[in-house]
Formats: C-alpha cells, structure tokens, sequence
C-alpha cells in the first residue's frame, strides 16, 4: 500500500493510526512543553479498564478543547428545547433502583434539546449532520442527564480523539469555512486515517443524517451504562428512544432547497406541532443484557463504535415521553440549559467505555466557561426540582449558600450542623473488580472496525444504499486531495464492494483503489438488521405530516373540503398556497384566506401536494416559475401529486406531463380524497427515482 494514499499509520492493538514523528517532524507535547507518547489512547487500567485521572495530557487536551469558545457551544451550537413529561409504563425495581421507572403511570418532568452538532447557531437545520438528543429527567432523586444522539455509534473510541474529529469537522482555522458540513478535505482526512470511524460514517451518510422533523427521529444514548437495582445487582443497558410518528428523511436535492426556504425548518415545525396541540411522543426503550451476553457478543460492549442488533437483544418499551410545552424564553431555557453524561441518579451507573469516561469530564468542565462559574446549577432549566443540601457555597453567581455557622462537614454543630451522608439513599457505584497495568493502550477487541459498518449497509433497501452512495460520492467530490477519495474508496472495498465501485465510479477515479488492510478479518455473514432501516418499517398512518394544495381562483369547493377533511382524519395538517396571501375564491364563492404565497410556500416545505385548481387558475400557474418549480420539486422528490383535471395544463408547462405516473392522484370525488390521503403513508414513490436521477438510472 502506497503512503500516499494511505499514510505512516503504524496501527496500535485497536486499529488506530499512529503517527510517529521523525526527521524534521516536530514531537507532539503538552501545552507545558512535555513531549507525548501516544496521542490516540487515554491511560486506563488495563486495556478495557477505566480511564484514570493521572492522564494530565487528556485532561489537559480535553481543558483546552472545552473553552474554545466563548460564549457558544462548540459543538452542538444550534439547538432547540422543549419541556414534557416522561410516563413510566411499567415497574423496573427488579433491575433498577433509579426513581422514574418505580411503578407504573409514574410522571417525571423532562426538558429536552435537539441539536445539530458541526455548524453554529446560525446555521440552518438541515445540513447533513449528527442529531442531539438530550432529555434532562427532573427526578426526585436529582437530575439525570441522558445525552443521546439521533445515531447509535459515534466516530471515535475514545475521548481523547474528540477535539481532532471535532477540529476536523469544523471550518479550517486557516479560512473559517466551510460552515456546518463535513464535505470537505479536513474531515475526510482525519475519517480516512481513522478505520474506527467507518461504522459512524455509514450513518451519517444514510438518511438518518437528513431527518424530515425532528418529531421523526430515533434516539440514542450511544454507550453501555448500567442499571443498578436495590440489592446493589449490575445489568447492563442500552437506551433507545423510538418516535410515535415513525421514522422519516428528506431527499439530499430537498434538504439544499428547504436550508434556502425556510432555515428554521426543523425549530418550526417542532414548535408548531406543540402550539397546535400535538405533542410529540417517543417511547423509551431498553435492551438489558449481562456479562454471559457481554462476554459472548462478537464485540465488545463498551465499543462506542458498535450497536447491539435489536435481533439479538430485543428493545423492551418502558414507557413513554410527551413534549407539551415550548419554552417561554429561548435563552433562558434552551441556551443556558446544561447537559452532562455524569448526571445520574442512584439506579443510574456507568461503564469502563473510554469515550464516556472522558465525557464525564468534559461536560462539567466547558460549562465553567460557558455559563460563567460552577453555579449554573442555580439556572433554573438546570436546577433540581427535588431538595438540594450541601456545604458548596460562593463562586460567580451564586443563588443560595449554606445557612447557619457550619460549611463543612464532619462537624460538632448537631441538628444545626447541615446535611449528612446516607449510606441507604444516596448513590451506590456498581462493585466492579479492576485489575491490570495502568497504560495508553486500545483494546484488541476494539479493532473490529468494518463488519458492523457492512451489516448496516446490507440492512438497507436499494433505495437507502443507493442514497448513501450518493452521499459518499457527494461528499467527497468537494474534497481536492485524490489521495483522500482514494483512501476512502479503500475502506469502502471492506465494507461491500459494490458500493466501492459505485463511489468510484462516481468520482471518476482512473482504478480501483486496494483494500486498507483491517486490523481484524471482516465478519461478512452478519445477517441484515431491518430496525436498521427507515423504508422497512412502513408508516400505519400519515400522522403528524403536512400537506401543500397549490390552489386557484374557482377551485372546486367540494373537493377541498373533501381533501381537508381526509387530512384531518388521519391526523396531519395542510397549508393553503395561492399565487397571492389574500387567497383565492372557491367555485362556491367562498373566500379562502392562503397560507403561503407560492414564493414562500414551495414544495419541499411538504410531505405531499395536491394541485387544486380551475382552468383559468391553471393558465395563469403555467406562465409563474415558481408554480412550474412547485410542481417539478414535488415530482423530482419523488411525491405523491393530487390534482384535478385543469392541472394538466400547468403539468405540462412544468415538463411533467409525458412522466406521469401512479404517484399522480387524480381528484374526480370525495373518494378519491381518501384514496389520495391513505396512499402517501408510503411516504414516497420511490420506483420515480429512477426516471429523474442520471446516477439511479445508471445503476439500471
């Protein structure tokens, strides 16, 4: 394998890239000037041990990372909050003793943020990007913190990686772009040389990284954590938040047009869902496991870069979480709220994964500098909703401090001494015996990198595969290097060779790239995953999406009332589009006010079209650009189309009439309404999409 393509990696024991300095190479140090050995591995006691707080270079690195930015997240910058309540569906006591899965029909307070996590606050809501999904439980015994992602898996191993995966994603501090994407040379840079990052990158080019809303996202919370009952017994657990409504994408070509039409997108629609009085809901589920599973599982379980199939271990549902409430003031809730892995409640435990270890730090540390001090705990989206008692007290900010004489503890001052420890309430750490050399090592059975990677994408339909291919192919034609696009088509042949060849082809590189040589065999017989597909879990209603009528002066008024009242029924909502916001006068001579003025209101603000109009209101839609594009936009992303008969005039100005096909609903009655509203639970007509891209018809 030539170093051009591939580097000086010198892998370690987990598949990580080395890279040693020599000749005229600068040594890597500290910001005190100690050189350092080994800058992809926190210290850990043994190889899958915890990490230690001896490691000065990790706290160091991670310090600095943590205070980059002033006043702004540094990651997770653009986000959105709303308060609801989690219900707990059935009792947990035999597995945990954490308060809010104790009886059933037990509420909890929640607030939750949805965030994205490379661009900045003013970037718009769809980029292609990890998700956040943050849910701070107001226990009544105190805060727990589960701070998810939309994707199960994240990019590196460990901690000490974050700040160059996030550096690397980031614009060049070189220009300051590009802004909240990761096409570009730096991020697959640091991807190519990094073959742990191969299962994420799977992800993240699949639709889940172009949500729809964020009603119609999963969550997760990534690692491995404990659940510890009464008795003080160990389970382990992983999180999964599963959306009421389904799950749902947009297209790449839509999500570039809606960023344009309305960068508020997802803020919108979350909030206007709430306000009309239609809370999202998400059931929460868990898989629980042991170590005999731990132990015979083909990965290892505090891997951050893996996903335990729901085929393997069922997601049992515990209850679910209803968001009813938008905040009253964005800064004071939304942007001042503070999240942190290490916010748990007694039941609530955590593992030896090498990436939570290091978020347990960090999360603490960057809120001193964002926040202003440690009593951000005093904000009251931050603050407990249960008693607070101890002997912390001053710091900037500071709302309440110790009353009385006494401000430490063990003390002589009895009843008015303050608060004392409970060894039967107060939190048990799960007894775990630890034992091995304290070094800066990765596992060996962390070095599976491709397997998973290649099970996701096996799992997909042809659609979704062709759809990542895309994205791949996308990606990285916007990065100049070829060794770069070279490298990653190299790790691509480790994951299904097909889709190699298709990015290839798609970058129009002169030969196929060897294999990067894996640091285990690739397990190829995995058996597909359908929970790890979107198109497989078809939707049993069209809830919660919206509809755009594209409408007319004359239109038939039975018809839209008709159209409406199918709509309603199943539960989603439509705008009105007019070619003025006055509105337009149904054929009845009822005046119907619009929702948006065709300018505004384009079709990729919608989840299916309908085109209600008279003759004349056609011929006047067929001379405007905009109608045209309302029109072809819908047709290109593959929506379903109602209309009626005088429409043909504008389809075929549009250029769609000769294309028409069975996604073209036409209204003659009330019941083709119904008929219309039930077919787009298919979400899309996906067999269009060969006709109107050049990369599917190729594939053909």
């Amino acid at each position: 394998m030539a170093d051009d393509i591939y580097g000086k990696r010198n892998p370690g024991a987990g598949g990580e890239t080395h890279q040693t300095a020599s000749g005229d190479t600068p040594v890597l140090t500290t910001q005190q000037g100690t050189p350092v050995a080994d800058d992809q591995n926190s210290l850990k006691v043994g190889a899958r041990g915890p990490t230690l707080l001896d490691d000065f270079h990790l706290r160091e690195k991670l310090f600095h990372f943590d205070h980059e930015r002033i006043p702004e997240r540094v990651v997770h910058a653009r986000g959105f909050g709303v308060h609801g309540y989690f219900e707990a569906t059935e009792s947990l006591t035999d597995l945990t003793r954490a308060d809010p899965f104790q009886k059933a029909g037990q509420r909890t307070p929640v607030f939750v943020r949805f965030s994205t996590v490379a661009g900045a606050k003013g970037s718009p809501d769809l980029p292609r990007d990890v998700r956040g999904f943050a849910v701070k439980f107001y226990t009544q015994e105190g805060n727990w913190d589960l701070v998810g992602n939309n994707i199960p898996v994240f990019f590196i191993q460990d901690a000490i990686k974050f700040p160059d995966l996030i550096h690397a994603a980031k614009p060049a501090p070189d220009r300051g772009f590009p802004q909240a994407q990761t096409a570009h040379d730096n991020f697959w840079d640091f991807i190519t040389l990094s073959p742990e990052s191969m299962h994420m990158i799977m992800w993240a080019m699949s639709d889940r990284a172009i949500p729809r809303s964020l009603r119609f996202m999963e969550g997760f919370g990534v690692h491995t954590f404990r659940f510890i009952n009464a008795e003080g017994k160990s389970s382990f657990v992983k999180f999964h938040w599963k959306p009421k409504l389904g799950l749902q994408s947009v297209l790449w070509n839509e999500a570039l047009k809606i960023n344009g039409a309305d960068p508020d997108f997802h803020r919108r629609d979350l909030w206007d869902a709430v306000d009309s009085g239609q809370p999202p809901e998400w059931e929460l589920g868990v898989q629980v496991f042991d170590e005999a599973f731990a132990d015979e599982f083909e990965f290892d379980i505090l891997d951050p870069t893996k996903i335990i199939p729901e085929e393997r271990v069922p997601v049992r549902i515990i209850g679910r979480m209803v968001l009813d409430n938008n905040v009253q003031n964005f800064f004071a809730e939304t942007e001042q709220v503070a999240f942190c892995t290490q916010n748990v409640v007694p039941g609530i435990g955590f593992t030896n994964d090498p990436l939570l270890q290091g978020r347990n730090f960090s999360y603490l540390d960057t809120q001193l500098k964002r926040l202003g001090g440690p009593n951000f705990t005093h904000i009251p989206v931050n603050a407990p909703r249960c008693p607070v008692h101890n002997f912390q007290q001053d710091g900037h900010m500071a709302m309440r401090n110790p009353v009385g004489r006494a401000n430490y503890e063990p003390n002589s001052w009895g009843e008015q001494g303050g608060p004392r420890e409970s060894p039967e309430r107060g939190y048990p750490h799960a007894a775990v015996a630890e034992s091995g050399e304290t070094r800066q090592i990765r596992a060996e059975t962390f070095a599976d990198h491709y397997s998973q990677a290649r099970q996701f994408f096996i799992s997909q339909t042809p659609t979704e595969q062709k759809h990542m291919g895309d994205a791949l192919v996308f990606e990285l034609s916007k990065c100049d290097r070829l060794d770069i696009r070279e490298r990653m088509v190299g790790h691509l042949r480790n994951i299904d060779e097909g889709l190699a060849k298709t990015v290839a082809t798609g970058l129009g590189l002169a030969k196929m790239p060897a294999a990067l040589k894996p640091a285990r065999p690739v397990i190829a017989d995995l058996p597909a995953s359908d929970a790890l597909s979107i198109l497989k879990r078809p939707l049993p209603k069209f809830e919660g999406r919206k509809f755009g009528l594209l409408m007319s002066d004359g239109a038939d008024a039975g018809l839209f009332k008709a159209l409406t009242d199918a709509i309603k029924a199943e539960g989603a909502i439509f705008e009105v589009i007019a070619p003025h916001i006055g509105g337009v006068k149904l054929s009845d001579g009822a005046m119907l006010p619009a929702d948006q003025k065709i300018d505004g209101g384009p079709s990729v603000l919608y989840d299916a079209v309908a085109v209600l109009v008279s003759e004349e209101g056609a011929a006047l839609l067929a001379k405007d650009k905009t109608a045209k594009d309302f029109v072809n936009d819908a047709f290109a992303h593959c929506k379903f189309i109602a209309h009626t008969d005088a429409a043909a005039m504008l389809f075929e100005k549009a250029g769609v009439a000769e294309d028409m096909d069975e996604g073209f609903i036409a209204l003659t009655g009330p019941k083709d309404a119904k008929a219309f509203v039930e077919g787009c639970r298919k979400v899309r007509l996906w067999s269009r999409e060969m006709k109107v891209d050049l990369d599917a018809a190729a594939l053909e």
